[in-house]
């Protein structure tokens, strides 16, 4: 089965992707046979994600590269919502889906300004399938060993760099592979996904309208949200699992100007994990990563 987008179930850089291999090693320390079934499966190579001043996957796969416009489809979250734009600071969920569905697929990923420079933080740890790591002063996401046959969409979180940097591209790089056993007969698609900066973000930030601390308390399973608002209004938390699915929505009062405590119980069918909560007072809003422990 394809697949699916799961934003209704849920919810950048570049991507790079690295072989699906086992090697061989000879006496001599040659390497004298390629087997897609082992080394590369499990993600983790960097510099392969076709971004400036990188090779692509076809460093290991005698492949073809092909553009990846209508293959590699990559959406930018805030909370459950699809967003075309970034807040600096903000923190969101990217997921990305391959329309040919394959039986085994991997991907990798990386984030850049325009000045190719890495731009905000990438974590894919645990999340949708989805590990993370750097090399060369960059951050790079790519598939693990389960998932490169998974048929769900990879996710991983983006913490938008602090300040407006512009344009940042998420460079993407996939292997949809022939499961042949071999090196040969892949297809590499290369693909950029450009998200630009709020135009409101050059002036003052609406998350530095509201700001303070948010806490997982175990002994009464409940979230507690210390906040400083710079204005009244209600006041809603959205819990969202690494996936990007909403666990638990609820509007837990009204805030005042200053000064504001709330706790919110977690519904007891929430599992132990790493949650992000999205809190609102009117049209300002911040995000917290919470670790649910039980």
């Amino acid at each position: 089965m394809k697949k699916n987008y799961f934003f209704a179930a849920l919810l950048l850089g570049s991507f790079s992707f690295f072989a699906f291999q086992n090697a061989s090693i000879s006496n001599n320390g040659n390497i004298v046979k390629l087997n897609k079934k082992h080394l590369f499966s499990s993600g983790g190579q960097s510099g392969l994600t076709g971004a400036p001043g990188e090779n692509n996957c076809t460093q290991c796969h005698t492949g073809t590269v092909l553009s990846g416009s209508t293959e590699n489809t990559v959406v930018l979250l805030s909370g459950v919502t699809p967003v075309t734009t970034y807040i600096p600071g903000n923190t969101y969920i990217v997921s990305l889906d391959l329309n040919s569905n394959p039986t085994k697929s991997g991907f990798s990923a990386t984030a850049l300004d325009d000045s190719n420079v890495k731009a905000g933080s990438l974590t894919g740890a645990g999340i949708g399938g989805t590990q993370n790591f750097s090399a060369s002063g960059r951050d790079y996401v790519s598939h693990t060993t389960t998932s490169s046959t998974s048929t769900q969409p990879w996710a991983f979180t983006w913490v938008a760099p602090a300040t407006n940097v512009g344009d940042v591209t998420f460079y993407v790089a996939s292997n949809v592979t022939n499961n042949n056993g071999t090196t040969s007969g892949d297809m590499i698609y290369l693909s950029q996904h450009v998200f630009s900066a709020q135009a409101s973000s050059a002036g003052v930030k609406e998350q530095d309208k509201l700001s303070g601390s948010v806490a997982f308390n175990p002994y009464s399973n409940s979230v507690v949200m210390n906040l400083n608002s710079a204005s009244f209004g209600d006041l809603s938390v959205n819990i969202v699992d690494m996936n990007g699915k909403s666990v638990q929505f609820e509007k837990v009062g009204k805030a005042s100007e200053g000064e504001n405590s709330f706790t919110l119980r977690l519904n007891d069918n929430i599992k132990a994990g790493t949650y992000v909560a999205h809190i609102a007072v009117g049209n300002n809003f911040m995000t917290k990563q919470i670790q649910v422990s039980k």
